[in-house]
């Protein structure tokens, strides 16, 4: 834990706990969402497309969700670098965030 707090800058345990739970609550309120919208858009469960299409919806839906939890638990500073850093880790730098 210690090499994980030093490399996202966390100053205690506390801290760690509340980006843990922002991230669990993201992760499954995104993942919830994706069914439904996938669903909306006419992809059903028996499609090829209906995986890769579910991945794509959740990805800009997750960011969001991510900001807004963060930024409800007070790390909102926390979760904007760490939005940046993984945009340029998939190669999207052309975004200006």
């Amino acid at each position: 834990m210690r090499k994980l707090k030093e490399r996202w800058e966390i100053n205690n345990n506390l801290q760690l706990l509340t980006v843990f739970i922002a991230f669990g609550i993201t992760g499954s309120t995104a993942a919830k969402f994706g069914e439904p919208l996938t669903l909306l858009i006419g992809i059903s469960h028996g499609d090829v497309l209906f995986w890769p299409v579910r991945l794509l919806i959740i990805l800009p839906i997750y960011k969001v969700i991510l900001l807004i939890v963060g930024w409800l638990y007070g790390e909102f500073d926390f979760f904007w670098k760490f939005e940046k850093k993984m945009l340029r880790k998939m190669g999207l730098r052309f975004i200006k965030v």
